[in-house]
């Protein structure tokens, strides 16, 4: 298999990740859960992503589609189509898989998945996390990253 390929077959539908998900944890990984929209790749979200799979043995990203995003972020996002997003984060070594979702919230994607460890930056606390509540009632963990001083998508866009 070619490492394109390889970074394809990352990027996986809901279903495929459930059981996918499930042979891992028979095998005693420990999964991971992360979401965005990683419209802009930069510093910071390396840095997060990274400390994300140190918290485990396998990373999970929930990616928005184009239309959650622009959702959430108004109509001029994203600049980077799905495709590219999804890729992109599929090259990282530390994602083992992106699962795109047009929910406005990962919460059905985590109920089918049900990680041991929901991470998410420390803008959230536990009391806000989406899907904390299904992680915790599973006897798993719900963890904040702080981010890189000075780094975010909103300060690029300020820039462009």
């Amino acid at each position: 298999m070619s490492f394109l390929q390889h970074i394809q077959n990352k990027i996986v539908t809901q279903q495929q990740a459930v059981d996918i998900v499930s042979q891992w944890k028979q095998q005693g990984e420990t999964v991971v859960f992360t979401n965005g929209c990683f419209d802009i790749i930069h510093k910071g979200h390396v840095h997060y992503l990274a400390l994300a799979r140190d918290l485990g043995t396998k990373l999970i990203v929930g990616l928005n589609t184009d239309e959650s995003v622009s959702a959430l972020k108004g109509p001029n996002r994203p600049v980077k189509e799905l495709e590219s997003r999804a890729l992109t984060l599929a090259a990282f070594a530390c994602i083992d898989l992106i699962i795109p979702f047009a929910q406005e919230t990962p919460y059905e994607l985590i109920t089918a998945i049900i990680p041991k460890i929901l991470v998410k930056g420390s803008d959230y606390n536990e009391n806000t996390i989406v899907g904390a509540d299904v992680v915790k009632k599973h006897g798993g963990k719900v963890i904040t990253i702080d981010f890189v001083s000075g780094y975010s998508s909103t300060n690029y866009f300020k820039k462009m």
